[in-house]
Order: structure tokens, then C-alpha cells, then sequence
């Protein structure tokens, strides 16, 4: 199987302590940086953070930047 199959790997549920159980998970974004985002994973029944990851998607982070020809952010 090709190495790049699992490169967007996104988790669609995890064991939660507070349940004691697997369960169906939120991905929620964190925080728009220049060198990517970085999602939080909650229990979609409780609401406890399970982790996170991170991805190398900048984009998001040079569209919110200033427009440097008005001197102000968009």
C-alpha cells in the first residue's frame, strides 16, 4: 500500500477515560499558524479533550494576514 494513504489520517473515534469507552470524536480547530493548524480532538458525548494533531496547511494563516498595498488586514 503507498505510503501517502495515510498521510491525511483523521480520527473518528478514540477511548475516552471519562466514558471508559470508545466513542465518536469532534476535531475542532485550535490555532491558525504559519507553519500549519492545529485541531483538538473532543469526546462528541462528554466533551473531554482526547488529543490533537497538526497539519502543514499554511494557507489559512496567509489569508488573515495584512494586505500590505492598504496597510491593513483584510
Amino acid at each position: 500500500m503507498p505510503r501517502d494513504a495515510y498521510e491525511r489520517f483523521t480520527a473518528s473515534e478514540m477511548w475516552c477515560p471519562t466514558c471508559r469507552r470508545a466513542q465518536p470524536v469532534r476535531e475542532n480547530l485550535l490555532l491558525v499558524l504559519p507553519t500549519g493548524n492545529k485541531f483538538d480532538f473532543t469526546c462528541a458525548v462528554c466533551g473531554t479533550s482526547l488529543g490533537g494533531r497538526t497539519d502543514d496547511d499554511a494557507s489559512a494563516f496567509t489569508l488573515g494576514l495584512a494586505d500590505p498595498q492598504r496597510g491593513r488586514s483584510r
